[in-house]
């Protein structure tokens, strides 16, 4: 039987969570009283999708088997669990071996590519969770997944059940009415939902549901084989639809159509235009078991799943399994609740007699900067931790309620703030700033559990609390919502009860302790004691001093940029319907591919690239058209209206209301080279190519008066860090020598003085020099520079002829990275990449190949301007001079500083910043100065 208490309980949970935050997407009906709602997963198609969203990931089982699909199959299923509260599920596959459409076409899916080796092997399981979870498997030998999908979703909606089908399949278009619904979990890393019904379908396909198979029985289907009628394309499929009716009707009018090619081929083809009908067409009476029964939604026997989690290496989601009785409790625990001053002295006293101690806090919100603490917690021991409310009824000190957190925190103040105090922390940063803001400034951090997982197991893909303590100590955490509950009915943790509160929190502070003692005696046998010790935990309050100050935005600049940038979007997509000779919706992917591929050809005599769902119109394909005129025109619109969307109209609302600035959130475990990763607003991503990008910059502004902000730019940072590496003595000469590198490089591989080299000859050498830190191959580098593909393969083996060393080096970190499983920065960070490498998919193991040759550069990079991050930090304190860091970006770092200090604090830049590391080649540091940041760099 199934257990009670893994999904939420609409009753006591709430609505189970916030809508889908997407423009496109929009939430389930809400349930009418009464109804009954099941939701129906196509699993042949979840499994694939998330095949292909994970296939660069190393997920595997205990074993070492791959598990990506099985991941994204089960992460879906859990989401619709959690965030729909549906009724009842279930989850068709389709079967092995032939169905009856071929016993009717037998070239039916002919060109369709056999199923990977690694996603075939995962199948069985996929249907093994959907089993652990007590779901019924939906598969009848001859029918297809959309066959039994379509037979349960009509024969369950006659009788007033609601119906979701879980696809992004446009087969199935054709079953949504009002009682049935597409619903389409979208790209990986969003989480956006998108929800066809009727007039969803029409708006999207441009017919009725009742419609579509006629729609696709006209332009085929490429994926499936499935022929339909020559020349006949999407748009014009819909078209003859909607002026002439259902398919047989398309064909008695053919003559009526005024294309002769489309008229010869409606009469020409007409029956295999029928056929492609009865192909396509859904039934609806697949001999397939199905009871309500069966597919209710409960909660699992976690003696039946847990056991397969954990031979999946499914930590997460063993999270969520119900926290019964005592279940995931320690015997042994002392949490203890600091109600009386009595209390807060014996804690007191115990945190001064520890050699090292834990701290969490407890807030209202997620933002440091702007929520209230509502209490902290502390651990010096296994099993053993303090809770002290700052909203206790009665209070701690006897005053009126909410009196407390000022005394409190004075109490606390002197061991906090006391720098020969270590403490630890999980994810400490976030802690130091909400104690900064109410303002106590925490010193002494030593440890940070989270920053510490990342460095010690860089493979793994999540670091949080709760994925940490399942994965070291086999502990389930209690989940957040647990206490604060989900979507609208969420409350903030000064609402839930003190006791609540204070387990939640002992419990973390306890975690916290006995997970960084796990993972820290690991440390020394990964490579990156000293890059801890050194670099990533002094580099924690650095980081909290920026995000502290922040940065001053001109927001008069950014609202008359945003309405230039509109307007010039407007007048884009008049040239852009102009050039198209039409009117159509430039925002339309699919209407921008018919206009493109069918109308005006830009492929020429190539192949149209396709995806499921139509013409692909990603920037990567239309760049391979960019000299068409009207190409150009959508690139530059789509970036236009990329920046005002992203950076724009969103800049003024990030900006905090009480200090007037923007607050951006650095991480240090954002990106596996190492480098900061940066979010609300994600500042490495403001382009620096277009001028409209570049114009973003004149928008970020000192906060004082007669102050400037200063930019101090590492110069080819990766190139002089790469020259160390590979030990190239003509490399290293072109830097030590002081030369323009791209100039030498260029008069080297062309035997020519450098005075000779033109601008063109300097700009292919530059594209090369930086594209080689990257393993850019000839395709790209022909792209980026014009030259032909024999030009560029030439032009590279010529670059590799001159330094010799850096090929070399390359295969060198191949080899190292095949004979020991990793590859590593100067100061030992790692990346683990064999299995990559070994990958039988040959796009894997392609970019398992350029991770091994960029990341020790990269990441050496990186590291390099952490340290000089934290050295400037300590000259600008240790002399006073005035000057604040506020920002990273690349290799780049902002501050702000008098106007009448520029001189003083330029020389300390350059002093610290080229200094920071002795390499084979000098480190140079360009420094500028202006009224805003483009000014400055």
């Amino acid at each position: 039987g199934r257990v009670k208490g893994l999904f939420p309980d609409p009753e006591e949970e709430g609505a189970g969570g916030p809508p889908p935050a997407a423009p496109a997407a929009k939430p389930p009906a809400r349930r009418a009283p009464g109804e009954r709602r099941l939701f129906l997963l196509d699993g042949t198609a979840l499994a694939y999708r998330s095949f292909h969203a994970l296939l660069r990931t190393r997920l595997t089982d205990v074993q070492g088997r791959p598990t990506g699909a099985i991941f994204g199959f089960t992460t879906t299923l859990f989401r619709i669990l959690r965030e729909e509260e549906p009724d009842h599920l279930a989850v068709a596959f389709d079967p092995p071996g032939p169905t009856f459409r071929h016993a009717m076409y037998p070239e039916y899916k002919a060109t369709r590519e056999r199923m990977p080796e690694d996603l075939r092997e995962q199948m069985p399981r996929v249907r093994e969770v959907v089993r652990a979870l007590g779901f019924p498997v939906l598969e009848v030998p001859g029918w297809e997944a959309d066959d039994v999908l379509a037979t349960v979703a009509r024969r369950t909606s006659a009788d007033g059940t609601r119906v979701y089908i879980v696809t992004g399949d446009k087969d199935l278009f054709q079953l949504v009415d009002d009682r049935v619904t597409i619903y389409n979990v979208l790209s990986r890393g969003t989480d956006a939902v998108e929800i066809l019904d009727a007039r969803a379908v029409e708006e999207k396909f441009g017919v009725p549901p009742d419609r579509v198979a006629d729609v696709l029985a006209l332009m085929g289907d490429s994926s499936d084989n499935v022929p339909g009628v020559e020349g006949v394309g999407p748009k014009t499929a819909v078209e003859l639809v909607r002026r002439f009716g259902g398919l047989e009707d398309v064909l008695a009018r053919a003559a009526e159509v005024e294309k002769p090619k489309v008229r010869e081929a409606l009469v020409r083809d007409a029956e295999t235009a029928r056929l492609s009908y009865r192909l396509v067409r859904i039934p609806c009476d697949a001999p397939v078991d199905f009871s309500f029964a069966d597919a209710a939604v409960g909660d699992p026997d976690p003696a039946r799943v847990v056991p397969l989690f954990e031979a999946l290496n499914f930590r997460r989601f063993l999270a969520e399994l119900p926290r019964r009785a005592g279940a995931g409790r320690e015997a042994g625990r002392r949490y203890r609740i600091a109600r009386t001053p009595a209390d807060l002295q014996e804690l007191l006293a115990e945190l001064r007699a520890a050699p090292l101690f834990a701290l969490d806090t407890e807030t209202t919100g997620t933002d440091p900067l702007s929520c209230r603490p509502v209490g902290l917690s502390f651990s010096t021991g296994d099993l053993s931790a303090w809770y002290v409310p700052l909203n206790l009824e009665p209070s701690i000190f006897g005053g009126p309620p909410g009196s407390d957190a000022p005394r409190v925190l004075d109490a606390l103040r002197p061991v906090l703030e006391d720098p020969a105090r270590p403490k630890a922390g999980q994810n400490a940063k976030y802690d130091l700033l909400v104690l900064r803001a109410a303002g106590v400034r925490t010193a002494g951090l030593l440890h940070d559990t989270m920053v510490l997982s990342f460095l010690v197991d860089p493979q793994e893909r999540t670091h949080n609390l709760d994925d940490l303590a399942l994965r070291h100590l086999d502990l389930r955490k209690i989940p957040t919502t647990d206490l604060i509950g989900r979507g609208k009915d969420q409350v903030t943790m000064a609402e839930v009860p003190v006791e609540t509160v204070a387990e939640y929190a002992c419990e973390d502070a306890d975690a916290t302790l006995r997970v960084l003692r796990r993972i820290e005696a690991r440390l020394p046998g990964s490579g990156a004691e000293r890059l801890y010790r050194d670099v990533e935990m002094p580099l924690v309050p650095v980081l909290a001093d920026m995000e502290e100050r922040g940065i001053r935005v001109d927001g008069a600049a950014l609202e008359a940029m945003a309405a230039s940038l509109a307007a010039r979007e407007a007048a884009l997509a008049a040239e852009i319907r102009s050039l198209a000779g039409e009117e159509f919706n430039v925002n339309s992917t699919q209407q921008l591919g018919a206009v493109l591929y069918e109308k005006l050809r830009v492929q020429g005599g190539r192949k149209a690239k396709r995806t499921k769902t139509g013409y692909r119109t990603d920037v990567e394909t239309l760049e391979e058209y960019a000299a068409h005129p009207i190409v150009g025109r959508i690139l530059e619109y789509r970036g236009c209206a990329k920046l005002r969307s992203t950076y724009l109209e969103p800049l003024p609302r990030l900006v905090n209301p009480r200090t007037g600035r923007l607050h951006t959130s650095f991480s240090q475990i954002g990106a596996v080279t190492g480098r900061l990763s940066s979010s609300n607003p994600n500042l490495q991503n403001i382009p620096v190519r277009t001028e409209e990008g570049r114009a973003i910059r004149r928008c970020f502004v000192p906060g004082e008066e007669g102050w400037v902000l200063v930019s101090a730019d590492y110069s080819q940072i990766e190139l002089r860090v790469l020259a160390h590496l590979a030990g190239d003595p003509g490399f290293i000469e072109a830097f030590a020598s002081g030369e323009d590198i791209h100039r030498a490089t260029a008069a080297r591989i062309f035997g020519m003085l450098p005075g000779a080299v033109t601008p063109e000859v300097r700009g292919r050498a530059k594209a090369i020099n930086f594209g080689v830190v990257y393993g850019m191959g000839e395709q790209r580098l022909a792209r980026e520079t014009g030259l032909s593909t024999r030009e560029a393969r030439e032009f590279i083996d010529a670059w590799f002829r001159t330094y010799p060393r850096v090929k070399e080096f390359h295969e060198g970190q191949i080899a190292l990275a095949l004979e020991r499983g990793w590859v590593e920065t100067l100061l030992g960070r790692r990346r683990h990449i064999r299995e990559e490498l070994l990958s039988p998919q040959g796009g894997v193991a392609a970019n398992a190949r350029n991770n091994a040759i960029n990341t020790p550069v990269q990441g050496s990079a990186a590291d390099i301007v952490k340290m000089a991050m934290i050295a400037v930090h300590r000259r600008l304190a240790r002399e006073g001079i005035g000057a604040f860091l506020l920002l990273q970006v690349h290799d780049e770092l902002v501050l702000e500083c008098p106007a009448d200090r520029v001189g003083g604090v330029a020389a300390l830049l350059k002093e610290e910043m080229e200094g920071v590391v002795s390499l084979e080649v000098p480190l140079v540091v360009e420094v500028g100065s202006g009224a805003n940041w483009l000014e400055a760099h």
